[in-house]
């Protein structure tokens, strides 16, 4: 017997001018849009249980902060907390909502955030309508690659640059599946849910854009008529765009940047087209399943924080303070290899004196045998390959950046590795592993 119901709400959530940009350890200001940021709410019910899945054009938001807008979207909505999952797709070119970028512009901006989260969750609670759903995977090839190398000398480098001589070998799996969902209404609207994996840092520069994750909306919207398309990313940690390896017409439009990493606006709406490729693969053929019940679960869990050695503290504290103070040119690294001893000297400073562990949000959504997962910040893709072999069920779907952006959870390996996912990450080595038993034990109590 299928039950469900399905509704939709969209708004365009772009920043002032000026406002602080998000994405690196370099400052950037807003200085005009490529394209529109947007909110989308997915809502699902069953007549009994609802969930509320909201997508962000945003970096990241942190617990604390989505903890916030879940209680007053649970207000505005009666939607319960736990059923409310707040994701960003993680474009590097929205506005920050970091505390050490807070200024009146930051500040007014995540006031204005909340207020079009409520109004856009309101929207798709009330736009709820009789729907079937159908379930498929397709696939997006040559997009998505390992930005962790094995180089020349034993290191491990991210994002080492394009034809660099030095490099080995890449380290890491990629997913390249396009995970799809497709609700067809009786008011004739398709809504159309659609997960990739990989960093949204294609564009660069100080101008607002969605990046390949809006660009997807977009595209999916043109190319099939009466849809509806919302996109949310994985578990994106160690993966992005760059292939360091470009041959016939790969590095068009694309530029390497101040990081050693390639960008490109029209390498975006190359992503965009790839993934909606995939999105067609499946979208004709999806298997038609009823749905009869929605169970959604929640649970905070407890993370082990990566404190430094004391031994550590004078080099991190010097590195930090010339960083602050704009002096990047006196530490004497560049490229990737600079950001990643700026963002492992600021790892150190910040944990210095604890806490000792952190609480994260994980939560969990059974449509029948379809089921969504979420992973609190930037989990490596191995987190998102072990989820999606939970058995019990034919599809699973972590959402990556999900009621919180807590930082990177790499696996064990890639702490003795290096690179500048470990380095940076705030979870003591085994937190990629711990995510995967926790969301493994949530999803088999649906």
């Amino acid at each position: 017997m299928n039950n469900l119901k399905a509704g939709f709400g969209r708004l365009v959530i772009n920043p002032e001018e000026g406002t602080p940009i998000a994405g690196y350890y370099k400052p950037r200001f807003v200085e005009g849009i490529l394209d529109d940021l947007e909110v989308n709410a997915l809502s699902l019910s069953d007549g009994k249980e609802t969930v509320l899945i909201i997508a962000v054009d945003n970096c990241g938001l942190r617990m604390e902060l989505l903890d916030d807008y879940r209680v007053a979207i649970s207000e505005e909505t009666g939607v319960p907390f736990e059923n409310i999952i707040i994701c960003s797709t993680h474009t590097h070119t929205g506005p920050s909502t970091k505390d050490v970028d807070k200024c009146e512009k930051t500040e007014k901006y995540m006031a204005f955030l909340k207020d079009k989260l409520k109004e856009v969750s309101l929207l798709a609670v009330s736009d709820l309508t009789d729907a079937k759903m159908g379930y498929g995977v397709g696939e997006a090839k040559n997009i998505s690659f390992g930005r962790r190398y094995v180089m020349k000398d034993g290191s491990i480098k991210t994002n080492p640059g394009v034809n660099n001589p030095d490099i080995v070998s890449p380290l890491g799996e990629v997913d390249e599946r396009v995970s799809v969902l497709r609700f067809d209404r009786t008011d004739g609207k398709t809504l159309i849910f659609t997960n990739f994996t990989t960093h949204p840092d294609v564009v660069g520069g100080s101008k607002i854009s969605s990046d390949w994750p809006g660009l997807t909306r977009r595209t999916v919207e043109k190319v099939i008529d009466n849809s509806l398309c919302i996109v949310v990313n994985g578990a994106e940690g160690d993966v992005n765009h760059v292939n360091v390896n470009p041959k016939g017409g790969d590095f068009n439009g694309m530029f390497n940047d101040f990081d050693d990493v390639a960008r490109g606006y029209s390498h975006a709406q190359h992503m965009a087209n790839v993934v909606t490729g995939g999105v067609l693969q499946c979208f004709c053929k999806v298997n038609y399943v009823d749905v009869d019940e929605i169970s959604a679960k929640a649970k905070v869990v407890e993370i082990a924080s990566n404190m430094p050695k004391p031994s550590d503290m004078a080099e991190a504290h010097r590195i930090n303070e010339l960083h602050k103070a704009g002096k990047d040119s006196e530490i004497p690294y560049s490229g990737m290899m600079l950001t990643t001893v700026v963002a492992e000297a600021a790892r150190m400073v910040a944990l210095e004196h604890g806490p000792e562990s952190f609480p994260m949000n994980i939560n969990a959504v059974s449509l029948g045998k379809v089921a969504f997962v979420t992973i609190p910040g930037e989990g490596f893709t191995d987190i998102g390959l072990a989820l999606k072999e939970t058995e019990g069920f034919d599809l699973v779907i972590p959402i990556g950046l999900a009621n919180g952006y807590e930082g990177y959870f790499p696996m064990k390996d890639s702490y003795d590795e290096g690179g500048y996912e470990a380095r940076s990450s705030r979870f003591r080595k085994g937190v990629a592993e711990h995510i995967i038993h926790e969301g493994k034990s949530l999803l088999k109590t649906l």
